[in-house]
């Protein structure tokens, strides 16, 4: 599953720099709209003060970000929050973009990118105070295991929080579980768990009880933006991939950028913010 993820985010850099990154902060997650006429790169910010709110970051945490694209979260963390990031991610390109972002920024030397995986984490028992994964555990085969592995990374006390798409439930109706399975194809996520399980598998993990919040009101404008913008160049896509110009890779992202608001709005799915503490 690495080198499906690897290649889809190398594939599709273009389709996210172009339709959705904002240069003010190199956001690949959704934006949170919970104030009147928010503008796009607002909302992604928005996002980030959200999620450091909940994890309660405090200046000189020591914080990993799982999964942490071009490390636009990890820079602002350092520039705002005053954190201390390390920002890992299967993709050697984009540990690359992220250190010229961070140099570009002045928090080079807060904020630093390595390839890991999240899964195996290649740091010691108790390294961090927070474990901060927004939008990147869909990606894990194990996210089980992925829980035990952020629970074994943070010392005593620490705070663990999660933006993620969740599952409303496992019975859905053959047509949702349709388009969600074209979905999670689409954009190389081999399943989602429901918002119960999220919060099953941290206590398994070792977590305290958790809190996961229901978000999908303050996300979904920013769900139907990109479901918008898709729609509007999907038979562009179709043309490009009949002429082999993109890759299959290529097209399954503009399609599973379709799909994913089809499936909200049969409420298939919801955006949930899981918070514990070790």
């Amino acid at each position: 599953m690495s080198d499906d993820v690897v290649r889809y985010y190398d594939q599709t850099w273009a389709d996210y720099r172009i339709i959705w990154l904002s240069r003010s902060n190199y956001a690949f997650h959704f934006g949170y709209h919970d104030q009147p006429g928010m503008r796009h790169r607002q909302a992604l910010v928005r996002n980030n003060e959200v999620l450091a709110d909940i994890a309660q970051l405090r200046p000189g945490d020591h914080v990993l970000d799982a999964g942490c694209g071009v490390g636009g979260t990890s820079c602002w963390l350092a520039q705002h929050r005053g954190a201390t990031v390390v920002g890992i991610t299967l993709v050697p390109d984009q540990v690359k973009r992220a250190r010229v972002i961070a140099e570009r920024r002045g928090v080079s030397a807060q904020a630093r990118f390595e390839v890991a995986d999240y899964s195996r984490i290649p740091y010691p028992d108790a390294s961090f105070d927070v474990v901060w994964a927004q939008e990147s555990l869909c990606h894990s085969p194990d996210k089980q295991a992925t829980y035990r592995e952020f629970h074994r990374v943070l010392r005593p006390g620490g705070r663990l929080v999660i933006a993620e798409y969740m599952r409303t439930t496992r019975d859905l109706a053959p047509l949702d579980t349709r388009i969600v399975r074209g979905w999670l194809a689409g954009w190389m996520m081999p399943d989602l768990g429901t918002f119960e399980e999220h919060g099953a598998m941290a206590a398994d993990a070792g977590f305290a009880p958790a809190t996961v919040r229901n978000a999908t009101e303050f996300v979904q404008p920013s769900l139907r933006r990109l479901f918008l913008r898709s729609v509007l160049l999907y038979p562009i896509a179709v043309l490009l991939r009949l002429t082999h110009i993109r890759s299959a890779t290529q097209h399954g992202n503009v399609r599973a950028s379709v799909l994913q608001y089809l499936a909200l709005q049969r409420g298939a799915w919801g955006y949930g913010i899981l918070s514990a503490r070790r």
